[in-house]
């Protein structure tokens, strides 16, 4: 990205060089670029918007938003356009939403619209969501809590920085084009682990099969796969003790809890690799894989894979337990639960040819290393966006 670095007390650290000579940013308070309003001029046809920290204004039906509303209070709502921002119930955590969908929201909300076309929606979408304006919100603002928003008069004694027009095109463009960068990683990602399960699904016989769909062609004439519970693959299948979080560290040995790692600790209570069935709550029947040392936490069931019979391969053994439903598993309403018997006496699908084990974790193996890949990638594409955004917008003016 084309930027260069100056030092200004209102300016941003790194600016586009055609803007280098156009001086230091205006400052305005809030309500000298944004007005409430209020339109309550509809059918009650149109969606009711759900407004979120993470896709800002959207229809409740896109994010399976389940709350009933009457007729008659839906009367009452408010209409919101194409481009308005929205104060939400916890703008004082993640700023102020933007809603790129015609619709309807509760009369609770304040609906902001831009006063003229000197103004770039896109500009402020983004820098309402930086850790300076949540910061700028913050500072004087007493009393504000979760599920209480803030005023339109306490937004309006907020500056807010307002640089020329073309330099807030020339912004908001990067940023978007930095954001589609990152929601296409993100779609490719999701392929992978999509094309992941469904090859899974084809490289294990299904429920009640004793072949696979698809076999490596070296291993056709190999006949059928065998019928085991997994008790006679491992029967060293436990639930370790659990650590309080008040006992975590910043460095030491990973802690693993129901999806992954949780936190890092000093002491480590296994050194082997390991299966990970998560045994409690909501993410019930998770499966995950450790390596080395680490601290395992008790709401994870632990399948130590130093015990496998040696015709296994311990990784085969985790690809075939991460393509199961383990739900069925699951007992208790309240607290959710997975036991150690029936995991001992769940059903499993297993080929003895070790060489067929291994070919098929090698092709898995294959596709996870692409998706860590792309994990990365939109990781790191996350924390460059956190930090060019930290540059882009300077300190407002006190």
């Amino acid at each position: 990205m084309d930027c260069q670095k100056q030092i200004h007390n209102n300016t941003p650290a790194l600016r586009f060089p055609d803007f280098l000579n156009d001086g230091e940013w205006r400052f305005v308070h809030g309500n000298e670029l944004f007005e409430p309003i209020v339109n309550k001029n509809h059918n009650s046809e149109l969606p009711v918007l759900a407004i979120t920290q993470d896709q800002g204004a959207v229809p409740r039906d896109m994010i399976d938003y389940k709350v009933i509303v009457s007729e008659k209070s839906v009367a009452g709502y408010k209409v919101v356009e194409v481009g308005d921002f929205i104060i939400s119930l916890r703008s004082f955590q993640g700023g102020i939403e933007y809603s790129n969908y015609k619709g309807l929201c509760s009369p609770a909300y304040i609906i902001l619209r831009k006063k003229d076309d000197s103004i770039c929606n896109d500009f402020y979408r983004y820098y309402f969501k930086s850790s300076r304006f949540i910061k700028d919100l913050n500072r004087n603002l007493e009393g504000i809590r979760d599920g209480k928003m803030i005023s339109y008069q306490q937004f309006s004694e907020i500056m807010l920085p307002f640089p020329p027009l073309p330099e807030q095109r020339r912004i908001a463009q990067a940023l978007t084009a930095l954001d589609e960068l990152i929601a296409a990683t993100n779609e490719k990602l999701e392929q992978l682990k999509a094309y992941k399960k469904g090859l899974m699904q084809k490289l294990f016989p299904a429920k009640g099969k004793k072949l696979p769909e698809l076999r490596f062609k070296e291993f056709e004439k190999d006949g059928e796969w065998e019928e085991k519970k997994l008790g006679e693959i491992t029967t060293d299948i436990y639930q370790p003790q659990t650590i309080p979080q008040s006992q975590f560290s910043a460095d030491g040995y990973p802690v693993y809890g129901a999806n992954g790692i949780i936190g890092y600790y000093e002491f480590y209570n296994h050194d082997t690799d390991q299966i990970l069935v998560t045994c409690r709550g909501s993410s019930c029947g998770t499966i995950n894989y450790s390596v080395g040392k680490c601290w395992i936490t008790g709401n994870a069931m632990v399948i130590n894979l130093d015990r496998v019979l040696c015709h296994y391969d311990k990784r085969f053994v985790y690809y075939m337990l991460l393509g199961m439903d383990l739900s069925k598993l699951v007992t208790g309403s309240g607290q959710p639960q997975i036991v150690r018997s029936p995991l001992l006496n769940l059903e499993v699908s297993v080929t003895n040819n070790i060489n067929e084990q291994r070919r098929i974790v090698d092709c898995l193996g294959s596709i996870d290393k692409m998706i860590n890949q792309y994990t990365n990638k939109v990781a790191f594409l996350e924390l460059y966006k956190k930090g060019l955004m930290q540059q882009m917008f300077p300190t407002s003016k006190r």
